[in-house]
């Protein structure tokens, strides 16, 4: 099977990952709604949200094979999606400190004749931090394109004490799952 890839996102971090499992492949994002309903199964809320892009994608590109993802960052059962300004960022990384969160990572491949869903649930835990480890880690300005306000692949690693998952769910794309997958229909 000769179909083009897509990956349905603007995000540099799962174009960067993808790299990792092929090449050649188009980034086209998907616009739509991306609300989900956090009274629901948020595994299955984030695997129809990379559902819904991917579909959106497909649509208008009937002859490809259309990667779509997204990622949520969950603690006390609310989603931390990405800060509006500083002072948010701020707030969402004091909250995070010195606990541990459950980041979800939502993937669809599909075509017009397969499609393939998963979540990846990974849970991420934070030293303590004071206020000003906090506020010297959103100048950086790494928080503010990012669900719950931080990048494990970047500054924010230092703070990470513990994971149990996919380290690349966390970054945005599990390699593992798509390389997979693109094994069997490629």
């Amino acid at each position: 099977m000769n179909k083009p890839v897509i990956l349905a996102s603007k995000s540099p971090r799962r174009k960067e990952l993808l790299e990792k499992c092929i090449s050649g492949f188009t980034c086209i994002p998907a616009d739509i709604d991306e609300t989900i309903n956090e009274d629901n199964d948020l595994s299955l809320e984030i695997k129809r949200l990379s559902r819904r892009k991917a579909e959106h994608v497909l649509a208008s590109h009937p002859n490809a094979i259309v990667i779509g993802s997204d990622t949520i960052v969950v603690v006390d059962g609310k989603i931390l999606g990405k800060p509006h300004d500083d002072n948010e960022a701020f707030a969402m990384v004091k909250l995070l400190q010195g606990r541990t969160h459950q980041v979800i990572t939502g993937l669809c491949v599909i075509s017009s004749e397969r499609t393939y869903e998963d979540a990846s649930v990974s849970e991420v835990t934070f030293a303590p931090m004071s206020d000003e480890e906090i506020a010297a880690y959103v100048a950086t300005g790494e928080c503010a394109d990012k669900a719950g306000a931080y990048g494990i692949q970047g500054y924010g690693g230092k703070y990470i004490t513990h994971i149990s998952g996919d380290f690349y769910a966390i970054m945005g794309l599990p390699l593992n799952l798509v390389y997979e997958e693109l094994k069997r229909i490629l």
